[in-house]
């Protein structure tokens, strides 16, 4: 049975960083920054309470018959609860021979074009240590970016306006930068199982640190770029934050009425219709709040049963990226005209350069995940070079002006050449038949 390593990570970071919250909002009071204190508050414990109910909800303990669990879930206290529950069930896993168990099929990644399906016995204890670790793998997505992520522009905000970093803050900024890149992994890894959940999925160190990196460049220069934007153009940022949020948000909504697909009834059977539309809420809520920082894994599509688009599209992945490295760049050209005494004393240009290329580099690592280390490129139809390689056709087909048009113009011009020929020989003609001694002298 696999040692839940990733419940332990999800646990120390979640609780670690509740506790450096609390610290530093407690160091906001002492030092008179009340929207500074209840800021870092609000980013604290609104993911908590969003995280306890995610728990609850995929353990299903509102109709079962645990109040005191549920009372640990009110009082904040939930992660650390189930925390001892997977423990305990790892720790005793064995000691009693389990009444029945049940059988899984799986299928091994393709070798030489072949693959064989494999048939594995699955105990009580390791289908409650599955569902626990993806409890915890979604609570850490919920935790990053509903909560960290926007914990850790509002610390890295205050930097640059107070121009210090405190020792409490950046060790809370190096806790929240880990959180969401953990978060972000798990997402990846999340999106992996969930689309071949049909196959014995195993991911590699190689693939773990390819990710870590990728994330990393990612999520610090995308926080960075909107820091030093927001600190110039303070007016603009509401703006800029909205349209991106909500265009995420309404993406999956748009996609869905467009296909016309009847409302999804399957999410839980003990939802009512207003349960589900809030669920579905919250999941694309969440989606957006992931797009805002990085690229999704995981996309949403309501009229999907499993609510989750399964097809790898290079395109959509393509257009993700310039479009934000766009974006990154047009925000810091409005920082670099904009900026304030505050960065007297940087180095302007060499700064936009380092975000730049540190976005580079975040792409650059994606491209070597998926094109080496994914665990299931096997499976995929065509390699990621080939789908970027057919993504920059078709966007240069859609930049080039129309065949048609080009043979069109080509007509024209050649018409106006046979015009000008044509009436320079008709010149030509009446200018002989003007001047009858010349023709005669010419025949003579």
């Amino acid at each position: 049975m696999k040692f839940p390593g990733s419940v332990l990570v999800s646990l120390v970071l979640f609780v670690a960083e509740t506790a450096a919250a609390l610290c530093l909002g407690a160091a906001y009071r002492a030092a008179g920054d009340r929207m500074w204190q209840c800021l870092t508050l609000l980013f604290a414990l609104l993911p908590c309470a969003l995280v306890q109910l995610s728990l609850v909800f995929i353990h299903r303990d509102v109709s079962r018959d645990r109040p005191l669990v549920l009372l640990l879930h009110l009082l904040q206290l939930g992660p650390l609860v189930r925390c001892v529950e997977v423990f305990y069930i790892y720790f005793h896993a064995g000691r009693v021979e389990e009444p029945y168990v049940s059988i899984t099929k799986k299928r091994q990644m393709p070798k030489d074009g072949y693959s064989e399906e494999i048939e594995k016995e699955v105990g009580q204890a390791e289908g409650k240590l599955c569902t626990h670790r993806s409890a915890f793998s979604r609570a850490s997505v919920i935790q990053a970016f509903l909560g960290s992520a926007p914990q850790l522009t509002l610390q890295l905000y205050i930097c640059v306006l107070q121009q210090e970093i405190t020792a409490a803050r950046s060790v809370f900024m190096v806790l929240s930068l880990l959180s969401i890149v953990y978060g972000a992994l798990r997402c990846n890894i999340l999106a992996i199982k969930i689309k071949y959940d049909d196959y014995d999925v195993s991911v590699k160190p190689a693939a773990y640190l390819c990710i870590f990196m990728w994330r990393s460049f990612e999520i610090a220069t995308r926080v960075t770029v909107l820091v030093l934007f927001s600190s110039v153009l303070q007016i603009w940022t509401l703006p800029v934050v909205l349209v991106n949020f909500f265009g995420f948000f309404f993406y999956p909504w748009i996609l869905f009425w467009q296909s016309k697909s009847p409302f999804p009834e399957n999410i839980e059977k003990a939802l009512s219709r207003v349960g589900t539309t809030i669920v579905l809420c919250l999941l694309t809520f969440l989606y957006a709040g992931i797009n805002m920082f990085c690229w999704s894994a995981v996309q949403v599509k309501l009229n999907d049963p499993d609510l989750i688009n399964k097809s790898q599209n290079w395109y959509r992945l393509t257009v993700y990226y310039m479009l934000r490295f766009i974006e990154n760049a047009f925000l810091l050209l409005m920082w670099y005209i904009y900026k304030t005494d505050i960065y007297l004393y940087v180095c302007a240009p060499l700064l936009v350069l380092q975000l730049l290329i540190g976005y580079c580099m975040a792409v650059l690592f994606m491209l070597v995940f998926y094109q080496f280390c994914h665990p299931c490129k096997k499976l995929f139809s065509s390699s990621i070079s080939e789908g970027l390689l057919s993504c920059f056709k078709f966007l240069c087909f859609i930049c080039k002006p129309p065949k048609s048009t080009i043979l069109k113009d080509k007509a024209e011009v050649k018409s106006l050449e046979n015009t000008d020929e044509a009436r320079s020989s008709s010149k030509t003609i009446d200018s002989q038949k003007g001047n009858p001694h010349q023709s005669a002298s010419s025949n003579a």
